[in-house]
Formats: C-alpha cells, sequence, structure tokens
C-alpha cells in the first residue's frame, strides 16, 4: 500500500486526560470495519492497515497492484477480489503453515524472506551480489546482549540529559506548544500544524490538509487514537493498539526527555555504527519486553534517531525517526526537524514556534463524544 492510500497509512503512521476512552481491547476488529475480510480477521484496524504496507514493502507494490484500479477512489472496491488478492490469502495460509511446521510456531519465515521487494521471489542466485559491496547494515529486531568493552547505558543516557539542557531544566519543563509544517508521503506541499504536549506523556497532534481535512493524532497518557473525519476513510476515528499505541506513548514520553530512563527497560548497550558516515552509538531498551526500541546518539551526545517495531500477523513493522536541527528553547534543546519513515511511507515535520510551559486545555488530550 504505497501510493493508492498513501493517505490512510500516512494517517495510521504519524509520528504522533481525564477522557472517557474505550480501552485498545476493545478497539474494532478489522472485518467489522472492512468488506470482505477473510484471513486476516480478528486483528485491530490499525494492525489491519499495518499489515498491508508490509505486503506493499515487502512486494514492492501499491494498492491497486493487489486491488482492483477502480479501488484508488472507493473504499467499497476495496472489497473487490481480484486474482493477486485471492493468491495473497493462499500465501498467508501457506507462510503461516511452514512457520507451525517446522519451526514450532514461531514466525521466522515471512513475505518478505523471499520476495525482498519483488513481486516474483529469486530463485539464482546473482554473481553481483555475491561478489559486490556487502548491504548495509540492518537495524537488530531482536533484544541485543551487552556489547563487550562497552560504555554503560547510564553513561550515554546520563550525557544525552546533560547535553539537551541538565537535569534541573528538563524537570522545569512542563508543556509546550508548538507550530510548524508536515510533509506527507509523496507530497511536496508542506501542511500547518499544532502540536499540544503536557508531561507526563500527553501529545497532540493536528495536521490541517485542507480546509475540511483535519487529521489529529491523539495519546492522552493511556490511549491513543487518530481522528480523520474524511471520506478517504471507511470510520473517522482509528484506535491505536498494540506496537502503535507503544509507539504513541514513546513519543508522547520522548516530548519530555527528562524521564527517558523510566520509560524503557532491559536496557543495554549495542555495538557503535555510522548513520550517513558519523559514527553513533546504539543504545537498546524495550517497552514490551519483546521487541526493542534502539535508540541512536551521536558523538556529541544527541539522540539522532529512534527505531521501534510494531507487531503485524504477518511480520513485525519497523518504524524510524530522525531528529534533526536541535534548537534551543528555555534552555532546552529541543529537534525542530523529526522525518519519520515506515515501510510504506515518511513524514517530515518541521517547526517554527515553540512555546514552553504554556497552560493547555485538557480538551486538547480527550476523545471526542460519541466516538
Amino acid at each position: 500500500m504505497k501510493l493508492g492510500s498513501g493517505i490512510v497509512v500516512c494517517v495510521l503512521s504519524i509520528a504522533t486526560a481525564g477522557a472517557q476512552v474505550r480501552p485498545a481491547q476493545q478497539a474494532p476488529m478489522a472485518e467489522k470495519v472492512f468488506k470482505n475480510v477473510k484471513v486476516l480477521t480478528g486483528i485491530p484496524e490499525n494492525q489491519f492497515m499495518a499489515t498491508m504496507g508490509f505486503f506493499s514493502a515487502s512486494l514492492g507494490m501499491t494498492c491497486t497492484d493487489c486491488h482492483i484500479p477502480e479501488s484508488g477512489g472507493s473504499w467499497d472496491r476495496y472489497a473487490d477480489d481480484s486474482p493477486l488478492k485471492v493468491r495473497s490469502r493462499s500465501m498467508i495460509v501457506m507462510v503461516n503453515a511452514i512457520n507451525k511446521a517446522y519451526f514450532g510456531g514461531k514466525r521466522e519465515v515471512t513475505c518478505y524472506s523471499c520476495h525482498r521487494g519483488g513481486d516474483r521471489p529469486l530463485v539464482t542466485p546473482s554473481i553481483a551480489e555475491l561478489y559486490g559491496p556487502p548491504p548495509p547494515a540492518r537495524d537488530p529486531d531482536e533484544i541485543l546482549p551487552p556489547a563487550p568493552k562497552a560504555v554503560s547505558a547510564d553513561q550515554v543516557l546520563d550525557q544525552y540529559l546533560q547535553v539537551i539542557g541538565g537535569a534541573q531544566r528538563l524537570a522545569s519543563l512542563t508543556s509546550f506548544i508548538a507550530k510548524g509544517t508536515y510533509t506527507g508521503y509523496a507530497e511536496t506541499e508542506k501542511h500547518p500544524l499544532e502540536i499540544y504536549a503536557k508531561a507526563p506523556g500527553q501529545r497532540t497532534m493536528i495536521v490541517h490538509n485542507g480546509p475540511n481535512d483535519i487529521t489529529t493524532t491523539t495519546f492522552d497518557g493511556r490511549a491513543g487514537w487518530i481522528l480523520a473525519p474524511s471520506t478517504e476513510k471507511p470510520v473517522p476515528i482509528t484506535d491505536l493498539t498494540g506496537g502503535d499505541l507503544d509507539g504513541a506513548r514513546l513519543d508522547a514520553e520522548l516530548s519530555f526527555p527528562g524521564r527517558i530512563k523510566q520509560l524503557l527497560t532491559q536496557w543495554r548497550v549495542g555495538f557503535p555504527s555510522t548513520i550517513d558516515d558519523h559514527d553513533v552509538q546504539l543504545v537498546q531498551g524495550s517497552m514490551d519486553g519483546r521487541y526493542p526500541v534502539n535508540l541512536y546518539f551521536d558523538k556529541s551526545g544527541l539522540l539522532v534517531r529512534s527505531v521501534r517495531y510494531t507487531e503485524s500477523p504477518v511480520g513485525l513493522n519497523p518504524t524510524q525517526v530522525d531528529y534533526a536541527d536541535y534548537r534551543e528553547v528555555a534552555g532546552i534543546k529541543m529537534p525542530f526537524r523529526v522525518t519519520t519513515s515506515w515501510l510504506d511511507g515518511r513524514s517530515v515535520v518541521e517547526l517554527t514556534d515553540v512555546q514552553p510551559n504554556v497552560a493547555i486545555d485538557a480538551a486538547k488530550f480527550a476523545r471526542p463524544a460519541g466516538k
């Protein structure tokens, strides 16, 4: 699902108190939201859409490649069967059977294992690839053993906290309102946005795509959702569950990084690596005890990248967030450019103004009534 439904996938992946919210486990199942769902049943809507992104990245295909061409402008037509859609169902069954029969049910084989971005798996080894330069290193998607003779996670995190302002200044930041622009996947137009953040862990981002097209992503400290009243979505609000909810919580907490040590568990330091030819230090933690959150710090101590993973029925979906253009706000360094990349999309947030320690109406973090 690349270009055909870029808006929908983008909505589900935006690097995004006291309200009566529906618990995540009560989020509507995919088969209640979408029509003609036969295999990917029993999962929330947001995980269903993430699975579509996994297919897109694994096969290098867009929505309308698997669905019929007319589906590009009609949600109802996405329900129509096509030869590739029917084939995809049988492939899901096949992969599940392989993992069950040969790996004790553990997911060791996915679509990407064979397709690697192509619609047909390659069957003949490539001499050019065999003797060519090695592929770039991958972000580890497992909890790593600690690197030998490495600095401790505490040392790296303490340096980060000191570089961005120190514990006292960080503790004094309790809220902020930011304005700037948002650029979505495959777009050139910059859309106005506002971010409302309040410690601990509340964050709302509002993107003004057009006069009657506003996307609001909220984490209220417990639950998260995306509100996007639009004819391009089957329902106006999407509940965040699983890894998407953890990701929303991570984004909200990193808005006030003074509590970063309490945010994750299983802290450990990985081997140094490079990002864009710059040396970085990997520090790894976990939010759920199963999958890692990889944090990369440059030589100055600044956080330059985070990588997290979201569960789906067919594989892990990585989300990469790059932080740049750090500027001081009330003595605290904050990234004014944040680029979020996922399997089939990318967004760029560029801030122009940040007002620290301002009063924010609790309604900014409240779920809309009746939704």
